[in-house]
């Protein structure tokens, strides 16, 4: 018998590669001669990074950069030697675990130290740079990390602005020259799942400005100034991508990735399952067990189980998925291939409880989960 165990970390409890090694104890533990594949997955979000390394090899780098709020941080990223690929987390260098919350201000936090995490990457030599998206703190439509590239962004007395989306209401000029030649010789895939277009009611400010920090009024200026990034942008460059999808994401770097870096953009889990070979580990298994913190309607629109069951689905091979806790919706997961869905808690749990033994209840409920499977052959 062959199973692939493919999930997602378990936020604020387990990553990806500790999930599946759990899981493959409860298996081996019903099947003891089994042949068990493991392949951790991520959708571009947190654990991208560790993700790729734990299924495709490579080397985990750190790199000091600028926080969010202009602090120095040690933000680490990933690099796979054979293929000159760097992967980046923009959530290192600027993500929203990094701002205290009494601290979260949209209109000043920069993405620069996610511009100095590809400076790194060019330095090592990449010609291939993926980036994820998501967990963002700032919203300053990526500016930060263009300006940590060389390019300037000058208001109408010729000064370079001040970090933070709110400052891009002064801008007047984007000068392009002293950017990073070597950029012109790498590919820029970005792995994201947001459609959401740069400005406007669906824009970057609007849908995520308030959980970082954004009151209602400074909501409305930032769409605007975003607007204004946005007019200047497509003024220079001779193309508008403000409501390309995906333009919106963490906080309109989107929209830089796009206009500036001439990013492509994937479905993270897509993109990681390449990377990571899940194809190929599915040929031949007779079950695929995929998972998640928290399984509900949401996972539908492309986070890992999903893409991991359709891949599963190519190829013939049933899908079953445990996850932390099942949500609303999760019934939805049949269209796409996930066949059972199963919580780890077996009673009445806090969640703090649930994270701490979160390995040993995953390890029990494979075991439940294999039982049951094997009753199900003794009787076929």
């Amino acid at each position: 018998m062959k199973v692939v165990i493919a999930p997602d970390s378990f936020k604020e409890s387990l990553s990806a590669e500790a999930v599946a090694a759990a899981l493959a104890e409860g298996v081996r533990k019903a099947f003891p001669n089994a042949e068990i594949v493991t392949v951790p997955m991520a959708d571009g979000g947190e654990g991208t990074v560790a993700a790729v390394l734990a299924a495709a090899g490579g080397e985990l780098r750190s790199t000091q950069v600028t926080g969010p709020l202009g602090t120095e941080v040690t933000a680490s990223w990933g690099w796979l030697a054979t293929t000159r690929t760097a992967v980046i987390e923009m959530a290192e260098a600027s993500g929203l675990h990094l701002v205290p919350a009494g601290q979260r201000d949209a209109t000043r936090t920069s993405t620069y130290g996610t511009g100095q995490l590809v400076q790194a990457a060019l330095q090592a030599g990449a010609h291939r740079i993926i980036m994820g998206f998501g967990g963002s703190a700032t919203n300053d439509g990526g500016v930060g990390m263009l300006q940590a590239l060389g390019a300037k962004f000058l208001c109408d007395a010729g000064t370079e602005l001040q970090p933070g989306g709110l400052a891009l209401q002064q801008l007047a000029r984007i000068d392009l020259s002293g950017m990073d030649s070597r950029l012109q010789d790498v590919r820029f895939e970005v792995a994201c799942d947001v459609d959401n277009p740069l400005t406007g009611e669906r824009g970057a400010s609007h849908v995520f400005g308030p959980q970082k920090g954004a009151t209602p009024s400074q909501v409305r200026e930032l769409d605007s100034a975003l607007g204004v990034y946005a007019d200047i942008a497509a003024h220079l460059l001779g193309k508008d991508v403000r409501n390309s999808p995906g333009a919106g994401a963490a906080g309109g770097i989107g929209f830089a990735a796009k206009a500036f870096l001439d990013a492509s953009f994937r479905p993270g889990v897509q993109l990681i399952a390449e990377l990571a070979g899940l194809a190929d580990a599915v040929k031949g298994a007779d079950l695929v067990i995929t998972g998640e913190g928290k399984l509900d309607q949401q996972t539908f629109y492309g986070k890992t189980p999903a893409g991991v069951a359709a891949v599963a689905k190519a190829a013939g091979v049933p899908t079953i998925a445990i996850a932390g806790t099942l949500g609303e919706g999760y019934q939805l997961l049949r269209e796409i291939g996930i066949c059972a869905a199963f919580s780890i808690t077996a009673g009445p749990m806090t969640l703090e409880n649930a994270c701490s033994h979160a390995a040993e209840l995953l390890r029990d409920r494979a075991f439940d989960v294999m039982s049951v499977w094997a009753l199900g052959g003794a009787n076929s």
